[in-house]
């Protein structure tokens, strides 16, 4: 049974030339304790699918078509008080930057409290233990001293500690961790790693771990959807996706990744960029920079293909099938 389902979404920016389309059809889901990792270049489209599911998209920015299914409820057509109750109490938000997720005129405590309070129905004094629990949870030492200092007291990695302890306050199914380690040092980075897979073994929550870093995906997840122009072109289990990729792009991506035990003057490059939103190719969106294009992929746009343990978006794959389970968990 899956926790979160995201059905044909489609999220477009209308503006005075016309309507941009930044999301193209996607559909993958989360079982509950699952790790699903989000990974593709700059402008995919990763953090713009986690916003369109916490209900943080920019106007004018909307959801057009398809929906999102949470716990058997749809949430993407709820109004904004509605939302704002199913933010916090059933997701939970990790982002990049703790500065910009935490008050600097609060303590971390008085922050954590609120948050509990306002989804759970607890006194003041029980949710300060609490606090100091989830404090201790992610690894803050001294946590019931700790508890009354301000944000700007604490260290990078600390201050990511104390936002995944308020993105964990109200005890939420789904956590989306929009490139939580990207600030931080590698040995910080392995630490909030490990601590994002304990959480998913110990309360079992999904995690939608969104990042540009296949190291992060293929030390964390379960399974990865790889994304390109606002599509998803790869879906499957980590080790598939990683050891066999079966779209050209995420084999590009594999292969940029520098191999310690080569001797190597230059680095593997994808060539080209990816294309704007006003400017996606017809057919496939990736055809300009496949080095295996043939004719049919610059008139016709393939849908996920089954390919082996993962699907794919790709002509190479036409001869299978393709399955109507959006590339969920087994």
């Amino acid at each position: 049974m899956s926790l979160l389902q995201v059905q044909n979404l489609v999220v477009e920016f209308p503006n005075r030339r016309g309507t941009l389309r930044a999301l193209d059809d996607i559909s993958f889901d989360i079982a509950p304790g699952e790790i699903l990792g989000v990974v593709g270049e700059s402008g995919a489209g990763k953090s713009l699918t986690g916003a369109a599911i916490i209900g943080l998209l920019e106007p004018p920015g909307r959801v057009a078509a398809g929906q999102i299914v949470l716990e058997g409820q749809r949430i993407d057509n709820l109004d904004h008080e509605a939302m704002r109750h199913i933010r916090g109490r059933k997701i939970g938000a990790i982002f990049q930057d703790p500065l910009t997720s935490l008050n600097p005129l609060y303590t971390i405590g008085r922050q954590l409290i609120e948050t509990i309070r306002t989804h759970l129905p607890v006194n003041e004094a029980e949710a300060r233990r609490r606090a100091i629990g989830l404090l201790q949870d992610t690894g803050i030492p001294a946590a019931a001293q700790r508890i009354d200092h301000f944000p700007h007291q604490f260290s990078g990695g600390m201050r990511q500690r104390v936002v995944i302890a308020l993105a964990l306050a109200a005890e939420p199914k789904l956590i989306v961790a929009d490139e939580p380690t990207t600030a931080l040092d590698v040995s910080i980075q392995a630490q909030i790693i490990q601590l994002l897979k304990g959480i998913c073994k110990e309360r079992g929550a999904a995690v939608m771990l969104i990042t540009h870093d296949m190291g992060v995906i293929a030390e964390t997840c379960d399974r990865v959807a790889v994304m390109y122009a606002g599509r998803v072109v790869e879906i499957g289990p980590v080790h598939e996706v990683i050891h066999q990729p079966a779209h050209p792009y995420t084999s590009g991506l594999m292969a940029s990744i520098p191999d310690m035990t080569m001797d190597r003057e230059r680095l593997n490059q994808i060539d080209g960029a990816m294309p704007r939103l006003n400017a996606i190719p017809k057919g496939c969106a990736y055809n300009p920079r496949c080095p295996r294009v043939f004719d049919r992929c610059l008139v016709e746009r393939p849908d996920l293909l089954n390919a082996g343990a993962t699907r794919a978006a790709c002509w190479l794959h036409e001869a299978h099938t393709a399955s109507p389970d959006y590339g969920g968990a087994a």
